[in-house]
Parts: structure tokens; C-alpha cells; sequence
């Protein structure tokens, strides 16, 4: 059961209005790493997680991330308002309500199209979308996911807070910010609390490829570290070594009943192609500059 408190869960003071502003701050509204998103993402988790801790941090975040979207869509709301009256009331000449409604930006979609209100729209005006949510069901997983998410939306912060010199704006963001901090500090905590978290799932990765880091990426710029090198790792360069690495001949195959076998080799012959045949085609009809080596057009005989 959710309750709404009528007070925000922290104040937003706008100076003044500026749609333009309120169009980049939509992305933490309805865009991938916004505050809908990170909402939905864990409340669905917590609904199917088993386990009783897990499960009541993740509503409570969820529920929190809730509290943020009514946070930046009053900033929205704050920073369009001004120009939702004009629009609503034809209070300028036209020149001077479209300046108004885009200064620099794209503020004039959502004027037009939602009376500058927040939108559940990213900046570029892209709809929020449920394939924003990306669990999948395995606790390992999604803590995992879930903090590259808070880390990703703690970055669009930061840049939000960049592009504005309003205070109380960049007081509300910087609290908003550091909430994704403190969310990413609680999923590293309870996947950690797993105590076999890796890898994910049930199975075991099979021993003869779990160790080996195939340096498939060659030359000028290759690089050791951690990552590829030293006691974990059984690096392999050779060309050779890198395919078909199971010890088969690299190559697809599938049985086939004895009907199927012959129905693919009656398509094979039909489509098969003839290297030696060289047809005058459409290109070498339509050659003009630049169309590269072409067959020359038989000259036609006179009469």
C-alpha cells in the first residue's frame, strides 16, 4: 500500500522559469537512467525476491526513488511555469512567446504537446519505455545491474548540475545525486551478503574456459593488466589457439533425417551460383561517374 505525503522529501526552489532547462531535466524523469525507471526496476525485484531483507530494501528504495521522481518533476513543473501561463493565455506577441517557449532548446515539444508539464519523455522526447527495466530475475544479476544504474544516473547528475547555475536547482540535484551514492553503497552491501554471489546463477562456468582471456584484438595498442594477465588468467595469442577452441573442426552441422537432407541439397543445386558467369547487369547499365570498374555496354550495330 503506498501513501502519499503532500510535502516533497526534499524543497525545490526554482529562481525562475527557463523551459529549456526543464526539457534537460526530463531525462531524470522519464529517460533510461531516471528516476521512473530505477522505480519500477526495483519494485519489480522486490515483488519476486525470496528473500525477506532484500526484498524490504528494495521497496524501500523503490518506494524512495518515487519520492525523487515527484522531486525533479516539481523541478520540471517550477521551471515551465512560467511559459505554460503565457502559452495558456496568449499573454505575448508570437514572436516572443516562441523565444520564450524554446530559448535554445527543444522546450516547445513539451509546451505544445504537454502544457509544460513533465512529461514522462527523456530530453530528446523519446516516450519512457518498460524496456527500460532490465531485471531478470536472479539476485546476483540485478544487484549488479542495479548498481551500474545508480552509478550511470549519478553521472547525468552531475551534468545536469553543470548546465545550470541556479541554486536551489543545483541544491535539489546535488541531494538527489548523492541518494544515488547511497543506493549504490545498499545493493553493493546485499550482493555481497550472497555469500557465493559469482558468478550468477546455479551452474558452474566449465573449467577449461573460465580461466583463458583469448586476445582476439591484435597490434598497436595492446595492453596487459589485471584483466589478462597473472595468476587468474591462461592468456592465449596464437591465432590457431583461438578457434574452434572445444578441439572440433569449427564448423556448423546439424543431422538431418534422410527427406530433409535431400530437400536441402535439391535448394542448394536450384540456387547455386555459376562463378564463371558474368552478365551485363543493371550497374553496368546506369554507370556514371564514380560508380568504380564496370562492364562496358556492347556498342549497338548501325541499322
Amino acid at each position: 500500500m503506498f501513501m502519499h505525503n503532500k510535502k516533497l522529501m526534499y524543497t525545490v526552489r526554482v529562481s525562475e522559469p527557463n523551459p529549456a532547462l526543464a526539457t534537460l531535466m526530463l531525462e531524470q524523469f522519464g529517460g533510461p537512467q531516471g528516476e521512473l525507471a530505477a522505480a519500477m526496476r526495483y519494485f519489480t525485484q522486490g515483488l519476486a525476491d525470496e528473500d525477506v531483507g532484500r526484498r524490504d530494501m528494495l521497496m524501500d528504495i523503490a518506494t524512495e526513488e518515487l519520492s525523487h521522481l515527484e522531486i525533479i518533476g516539481s523541478i520540471v513543473a517550477m521551471l515551465n511555469r512560467g511559459a505554460k501561463g503565457r502559452l495558456a493565455e496568449a499573454a505575448e506577441e508570437e514572436a516572443d512567446l516562441y523565444a520564450s517557449m524554446t530559448s535554445g532548446g527543444e522546450s516547445h515539444t513539451t509546451s505544445i504537446l504537454y502544457g509544460g508539464g513533465a512529461a514522462l519523455i527523456n530530453s530528446a522526447g523519446v516516450p519512457w519505455t518498460a524496456a527500460y527495466v532490465d531485471s531478470i530475475g536472479d539476485p546476483a544479476c540485478d544487484l549488479r545491474s542495479n548498481i551500474a544504474a545508480e552509478s550511470r544516473a549519478k553521472i547525468v547528475y552531475e551534468r545536469l548540475i553543470n548546465v545550470t547555475d541556479d541554486p536551489g536547482i543545483k541544491d535539489a540535484l546535488t541531494f538527489l545525486m548523492t541518494r544515488e551514492v547511497a543506493h549504490q553503497k545498499s545493493f553493493e552491501k546485499a550482493l555481497y551478503a550472497i555469500p557465493a554471489n559469482f558468478p550468477p546463477g546455479k551452474l558452474p562456468g566449465h573449467p577449461d574456459f573460465a580461466d583463458k582471456y583469448y586476445n582476439m584484438s591484435q597490434g598497436e595498442g595492446d595492453a596487459s593488466g589485471p584483466w589478462n594477465t597473472g595468476e587468474q588468467w591462461d592468456t592465449v595469442d596464437e591465432r590457431e589457439a583461438q578457434m574452434a577452441v572445444d578441439g572440433g573442426d569449427g564448423r556448423a552441422e546439424v543431422a538431418l533425417s534422410v527427406d530433409e537432407e535431400k530437400a536441402v541439397e535439391t535448394f542448394a543445386a536450384r540456387t547455386r551460383s555459376e562463378p564463371e558467369f558474368d552478365p551485363l547487369t543493371g550497374a553496368d547499365l546506369g554507370a556514371g561517374p564514380g560508380a568504380g570498374r564496370t562492364r562496358p555496354i556492347p556498342a549497338v550495330p548501325p541499322g
